[in-house]
């Protein structure tokens, strides 16, 4: 049998190789790139043909256009194959989604929806504080949950509290991996799930389903099993990720957590101190280069961590303006001083070759066992899923432990503690569902502590609920120190949204690659990155962001 297992950050989900069709619609203003399985196509050729017409329902049967590379990695998976999207190698779109689907279509966009009052057939009852969406007694909640590193076992979980507040509700969990071609075709007749986590590389376009979902804002104004109003026990701006339009319509329940990772041990080992200047860390290269060591390494798919490293510290440094010009695509928003400023002691570290060699040629994964297992490299910029994806090429006592950004000077405009950290994992509750209640009420049983924290320990990874983690994170040192740094960060956490909206991460690899690899100057990186933003900026048939 053949196997595709589609990498993500911190994740891997593998099926069974079955037939996958993938069109683009010739549609102007939709640009996402879907998959409709041929099972599913096949099923529902009824359905395709009232919707979109003959010519839609026929393209549903074209032969494969999938393009699979294979990409051998023995300590990480057997037989392993990455799966690449046009148009699509970064690993983050595939973790959250929300933000690069925001600016796409979907399938109901080209084929229309059916009406989408906020009635439903679900049973109803009335509202009380242990019971506020008005759950019937009894009743079932269809839930479709996306199986990909996290699993699904988590939502299982909430059969095993959600008893505490109504009797006898059962949360049925089907394990879903491609979500648009299974769950597209019952939004188009009309019978969606009751809860559906709206997450992977075959996400649904939030902007096409968005007058046929419901607003969650109930739900963060209910309280939660513990008698709190929900929305006082979550972190800061939780509801941004999710909200389309000014409609809060999808719940992001995974916090990611990025930052610059080291090996505690290895520190302690030589009496480093964890740099919060770029000057620092530069100091601190030449004392790897000392002991034989580089101070980062980077892998060719991912070469573009260091951009994201690059950004965070020069929003940091320079304020809320920088984020804001780079957002806006602003001309010479890649020239700000603040970036600029860290380029100059990038291009150092280059020219000194603190960097490990090959990284462009190096699969990403291979590159960062060289950190997290050989220890030829002392540091690593990631988002906090690094500890689970390389779960299997960590060297023994590693404690892998997350710091903030550095900035240029010992005192930015932000505080060295303020970091990039966002909601991911994206659940939402369709309007036509059976169950709109039992939708709600999952997730609200999900933010209890009691379940919020069975996630973490299970999952290493935090939640948007606050203080579910204990001191010793479970055992995982990553864990701690997202807790840590979110703590710390208080109100002082930000996003960058521009990138994964337009989908530019793909383009800007190979300058960011031939950057690193000592082959392109920083003034030939800062034109490179320009003329992307550029284009982007300057595409009138390109929906853009609403910046704030």
């Amino acid at each position: 049998m053949d196997y595709t297992c589609r990498h993500r950050p911190g994740r891997a989900s593998c099926r069974a190789g079955t037939t996958q069709l993938h069109l683009r619609y010739a549609f102007p203003d939709i640009a996402q790139l879907i998959t409709i399985g041929a099972s599913e196509g096949h099923r529902n050729q009824d359905a395709l043909t009232e919707k979109c017409g003959k010519r839609m329902a026929n393209l549903a049967r074209q032969p494969n256009m999938q393009q699979t590379v294979r990409d051998p990695i023995d300590q990480f998976s057997e037989d392993a194959e990455m799966t690449i999207r046009a148009g699509s190698l970064d690993r983050r779109t595939l973790l959250r989604g929300a933000i690069a689907t925001a600016a796409m279509g979907s399938f109901a966009v080209a084929c229309g929806s059916p009406s989408s009052d906020d009635s439903n057939d679900g049973p109803k009852n009335k509202g009380s504080e242990k019971n506020p969406f008005g759950v019937a007694k009894n009743s079932k909640v269809d839930a479709a949950i996306f199986d990909g590193g996290y699993g699904t076992d988590y939502v299982d979980y909430v059969n095993k509290v959600i008893g505490s507040q109504i009797a006898g509700v059962k949360v049925d969990v089907k394990p879903v991996v491609d979500i648009a071609p299974e769950l597209q075709p019952r939004f188009v007749g009309g019978n969606p799930p009751d809860l559906i986590d709206n997450s992977g590389e075959d996400q649904i376009g939030f902007l096409g389903i968005l007058d046929q979902l419901e607003e969650l804002d109930d739900v963060f104004e209910a309280k939660n099993y513990e008698g709190k109003k929900i929305a006082d026990t979550v972190y800061p701006n939780v509801k941004d990720p999710g909200t389309y339009n000014g409609k809060f319509v999808g719940l992001n329940y995974v916090m990611t957590v990025y930052g610059v990772w080291y090996s505690k041990t290895l520190f302690e080992e030589n009496s480093w101190t964890p740099p919060k200047t770029w000057d620092e860390a530069l100091d601190l290269g030449q004392k790897a280069k000392k002991k034989g060591k580089y101070l980062f390494v980077f892998g060719k798919e991912a070469a573009t961590y260091y951009q994201t490293m690059l950004i965070n510290g020069a929003v940091k440094e320079g304020g809320d303006e920088v984020r804001l010009s780079l957002e806006k695509l602003e001309k010479d928003s890649w020239s700000q001083p603040a970036i600029q400023d860290i380029l100059k002691v990038m291009e150092t570290m280059v020219k000194e070759k603190m960097f490990v060699p090959g990284g462009s040629g190096t699969q990403f994964q291979k590159a960062q066992a060289h950190w997290s297992n050989d220890q030829k490299a002392l540091l690593y910029p990631s988002g906090g899923w690094i500890e689970n994806e390389m779960a299997k090429a960590t060297k023994k006592d590693f404690q892998m432990t997350g710091i903030p950004e550095m900035t240029v000077t010992s005192s930015p405009k932000m505080p060295y503690e303020s970091i990039r950290a966002e909601a991911g994992e994206p659940f939402i509750v369709p309007k036509k569902g059976k169950n709109v209640a039992g939708g709600k009420e999952t997730l609200r049983a999900m933010l209890s502590k009691e379940a919020a924290a069975n996630f973490s320990k299970t999952k290493k990874a935090p939640t948007i609920v606050k203080g579910t983690v204990p001191a010793d994170g479970y055992g995982s040192s990553a864990l701690v120190s997202q807790t840590k740094m979110l703590e710390a960060a208080g109100t002082n956490i930000f996003n960058i949204q521009f990138i994964f909206a337009y989908g530019m991460n793909t383009d800007m690899l190979v300058p960011w690659n031939s950057f690193l690899s000592g082959d392109l100057d920083r003034k030939g990186l800062t034109s490179a990155l320009q003329k992307i933003s550029d284009k982007i900026r300057e595409d009138d048939s390109v929906k853009k962001l609403e910046v704030k």
